[in-house]
């Protein structure tokens, strides 16, 4: 999957958040739904600009931010 094909930035829309191409609906705005318990089919449902094939570009994104070493390091716990 290349997110590159789904998600971009635009410093004028957003603050320059990554968004879904063609809507205004942010990465981190999409992971929340999915956090809070929405469905796939719920999402597409309510947001009908968008497409499943968006909504893996969100993951591939994510996964991909996630890889960086620049991130944020959560503490490990320890026993």
């Amino acid at each position: 999957m290349n997110w590159r094909t789904y998600i971009h930035a635009d410093p004028e829309i957003l603050r320059g958040k990554p968004l879904v191409k063609g809507t205004r609906l942010s990465v981190e705005f999409i992971l929340r739904l999915f956090a809070a318990g929405w469905s796939e089919q719920t999402i597409l449902e309510n947001y009908p600009s968008l497409t499943s094939e968006a909504l893996q570009a969100v993951f591939a994104f994510a996964a991909e931010c996630l890889s960086e070493e620049s991130l944020y390091k959560l503490p490990l716990e320890t026993a």
